[in-house]
């Protein structure tokens, strides 16, 4: 009789602690998670700060260009206008914004004088760096989601997770526009 009160005490023990194991790298996951995201913010904003010093020095060369610098401007400032939370928008603005930005580095071939300046230059190679920094975010913030959408979705997570509100969490994913393969003629 002792034994069976002793092994029943160890086996509710083991499903407590796995329990709370459990549970605990589901929050773990998804809070790997938001710090993935939050890596994306910081260099979002990153680009946003660097932005109006790339217009600024973009304006002296370029009078006739106002068009594609309002267009960033205006993108710029939509971004800053997301809500914090609203992911899929932010990207979709932050997509739109880097497009612009492909146009003001397409400028530098048709202005020599523009394309020499050595601000312009660093300011370009920064907004390329932080381009390339927010492609890693986005990979280590999807990598995140699908580890976190595993736990919640295989077993034992898909029947704690509802119990707990865990909410499957949405992949970034690329724009169409940067699907199809540019042209290339010689």
């Amino acid at each position: 009789m002792l034994w069976i009160i002793l092994v029943a005490i160890v086996l509710a023990a083991v499903v407590v602690i796995g329990y709370i194991g459990f549970y605990n790298g589901l929050v773990r996951s998804r809070n790997w998670t938001a710090e993935a995201w939050s890596q994306i913010d910081v260099q979002l904003k990153r680009r946003n700060d660097l932005i109006p010093n790339l217009v600024e020095t973009v304006k002296g060369y370029a009078k006739h260009e106002q068009a594609t610098l309002e267009n960033v401007i205006a993108k710029r400032n939509q971004l800053a206008q997301v809500p914090s939370d609203d992911h899929e928008q932010t990207m979709a603005v932050s997509n739109q914004l880097s497009a612009g930005l492909k146009d003001i580095f397409a400028l530098s071939e048709s202005y020599p004088d523009l394309k020499a300046n050595q601000q312009f230059g660093q300011l370009m190679d920064e907004l390329t760096n932080t381009e390339n920094k927010i492609a890693y975010a986005r990979q280590l913030y999807n990598s995140s989601a699908v580890n976190y959408n595993n736990k919640i979705q295989t077993f034992p997570g898909n029947v704690l997770a509802p119990a707990h509100n865990f909410q499957k969490i949405d992949y970034l994913a690329t724009p169409e526009t940067e699907k199809t393969a540019p042209k290339v003629s010689f």
